[in-house]
């Protein structure tokens, strides 16, 4: 039986107002993703991808149109609600990280099970238990400054990865990488849609991500192809 959405767009359009000008960034849009798929969406910078993630999420709304999140409406769910759905089943990876400087890897990846009440020691067991999956148990006191690009990024992966996350979105995930480091970093989330079942999208210009993707969508000029 096919599994239900985890996140649905419907008829979204996503506008700013300028001076003197108003900028329509998404036109119409229709998206679904599923359990266990990774969706590759490319596009120009400017093309609005980054306004496409943020509504996904619930992070922003929409001009119009209707945001699906795990079954339901975005509209439905208290904001206190719709914070603590983010926390417990949502991850975000982004380009440039956004580890805590004065935090250990360890201490990075603790923060956010705080949010979701987890027990300190079943936190820490989890904590080590992603850093050792993803070869970076090593790491567990050091601070992102004595790091490589690969290394944080790995570290920002089992960080999103901490509660769970039954959604990962990650936002040019390998534009800060290497070209050998990126790749394994997409060989690393699609094993993570394909063994555990996560649905995962992420953005990218690099065409060699082709490969590895259940699907690909192109958004340019805010139109989705």
């Amino acid at each position: 039986m096919e599994q239900e959405p985890v996140s649905r767009l419907v008829g979204v359009c996503k506008t700013f107002q300028g001076f003197n000008r108003e900028t329509r960034v998404l036109k119409d849009i229709d998206f679904e993703i599923r359990p266990g798929e990774l969706v590759l969406l490319l596009g120009p910078s400017g093309s609005g991808k980054s306004t496409f993630l943020t509504i996904l999420a619930g992070l922003q709304a929409p001009t119009s149109g209707e945001v699906w999140l795990f079954g339901k409406e975005l509209q439905t769910y208290t904001p206190a609600t719709l914070q603590e759905l983010r926390a417990a089943k949502l991850g975000f990876i982004f380009q440039t990280f956004h580890l805590i400087d004065a935090l250990t890897a360890l201490e990075n990846i603790l923060l956010v099970m705080k949010f979701t009440n987890t027990n300190e020691r079943a936190a820490t067991s989890r904590a080590k238990e992603l850093l050792e999956q993803f070869g970076i148990l090593y790491l567990k006191d050091a601070y992102p400054r004595t790091m490589s690009q690969g290394e944080k990024q790995r570290v920002a992966i089992a960080r999103a990865l901490a509660n769970n996350a039954q959604l990962i979105i990650a936002d040019e995930p390998t534009g800060s990488l290497a070209t050998d480091q990126g790749m394994q970093i997409v060989l690393l989330l699609s094993n993570l849609a394909k063994k555990e079942n996560r649905s995962i999208i992420l953005t990218s210009h690099d065409q060699r991500i082709i490969p590895y993707a259940d699907r690909v969508l192109f958004l340019q000029d805010g139109v989705l192809s």
